[in-house]
């Protein structure tokens, strides 16, 4: 067994970590409905269920509930579930103890023991392997757990919020998730809407975004016209909230309109009309993986040019692991670098981006 790696862990939750709250609800009625159920459950310390698409703010909402919690005065400290192999996922979680196995030459408390008093944040408790869900649900039933090698248990009070963005009902009845734990953090749920269901949000929302970015960039360009706001009412976003914000940063460093509508009218539908047969059987699963490897082509392509090319950036911004991208590039057929035509091409003045 190897150690995971160390990764920079957050124990607190400042005002500036997660956007103001008229922001981060909105003014459209299903945000509302959400804020108000919110309300109810955010002070008691039950463990919570946040669902909703990839992008549409979990993590933003964990760090909110958080803050108007019980145990608000405690630490915050989320866990990328599908960012850290299982292998090395429950070590990360629950620590060992030196000796445990090769490597472990110190003690090391896991992520479950820096997080008593406050907070736990499970994002993708979905990727999970069977045998760690009866480690966490033993965590949730008797509040507390052992470390790898460990041969007392450690008893810890933390509240619990977990997120997916696949219905864990689907999961259960494939035999990849415990119903017993799915009941344990499922006490209270919330269900974030994708973008496109609350595009009454999005002028609010991309000002929040060009304000924020314009801080960071020191930028001095204008906010964006009405025009390409009705550019944006009628985008279907795909990557919900993240998509917006990263299209927005895009638009502070390029300060052209112009480039953001083109990126916006440039944005066909996937052409899987071409595969499908007139009459006859349609191969569903062969033409819904094309359209999606073809949409993640088109992120993965978008991530870069907004980066410069700079790959851990465009990781970054993904929220995927650096190697992770590099996959992706290779299987996507996307040039490992930027292609020296258009380092070429660049403006002199302006420096292309390195790993």
């Amino acid at each position: 067994m190897a150690l995971a790696g160390t990764q920079k862990v957050s124990l607190t939750v400042r005002s500036e970590d997660f956007p103001p709250e008229e922001v981060i609800f909105g003014r459209s009625a299903t945000m509302q409905a959400c804020h108000q159920k919110l309300q109810k459950f955010a002070a008691t310390p039950v463990p919570l269920l946040i669902q909703g698409e990839s992008g549409t703010g979990k993590g933003v909402m964990a760090r909110y509930i958080h803050s108007r919690s019980s145990v608000a005065a405690g630490p915050f400290v989320s866990v990328n579930c599908a960012a850290i192999p299982g292998t090395l996922l429950e070590s990360e979680l629950f620590g060992y103890e030196k000796g445990a196995f090769t490597g472990a030459y110190v003690t090391k408390p896991g992520r479950v023991e820096m997080a008593n008093t406050g907070t736990l944040f499970l994002d993708g408790i979905d990727e999970i392997d069977l045998g760690l869900q009866a480690k966490l649900l033993q965590l949730l039933q008797d509040a507390q757990f052992s470390r790898i090698g460990a041969r007392e248990d450690i008893a810890v009070q933390i509240r619990v919020i977990c997120a997916t963005n696949r219905p864990l009902e689907r999961e259960i009845a494939a035999g990849r998730f415990r119903v017993d734990l799915y009941y344990r953090i499922n006490v209270a749920t919330v269900e974030l809407p994708a973008l496109r269901a609350r595009m009454q949000d999005v002028p609010q929302l991309a000002a929040h975004f060009y304000e924020q970015h314009r801080k960071r960039h020191k930028s001095s360009v204008r906010p964006i016209s009405p025009a390409l706001l009705k550019l944006f009412e009628k985008h279907s976003w795909p990557g919900n909230i993240r998509e917006l914000e990263n299209l927005m940063e895009r638009y502070v460093i390029l300060g052209s309109e112009e480039a953001i509508g083109a990126e916006l009218a440039n944005w066909e539908r996937i052409p899987v009309t071409s595969e499908m047969p007139m009459n006859g059987p349609i191969h569903l699963k062969k033409v819904t993986r094309q359209a999606v490897q073809e949409l993640e082509r088109k992120i993965i392509l978008s991530a870069l040019e907004a980066n410069r090319w700079n790959r851990k950036r465009a990781a970054s911004d993904l929220r995927i692991s650096y190697r992770a991208l590099l996959y992706k590039i290779r299987q996507a057929g996307l040039p490992p670098k930027r292609s020296s035509h258009a380092a070429a091409s660049a403006p002199a003045n302006i420096p292309l981006a390195s790993d």
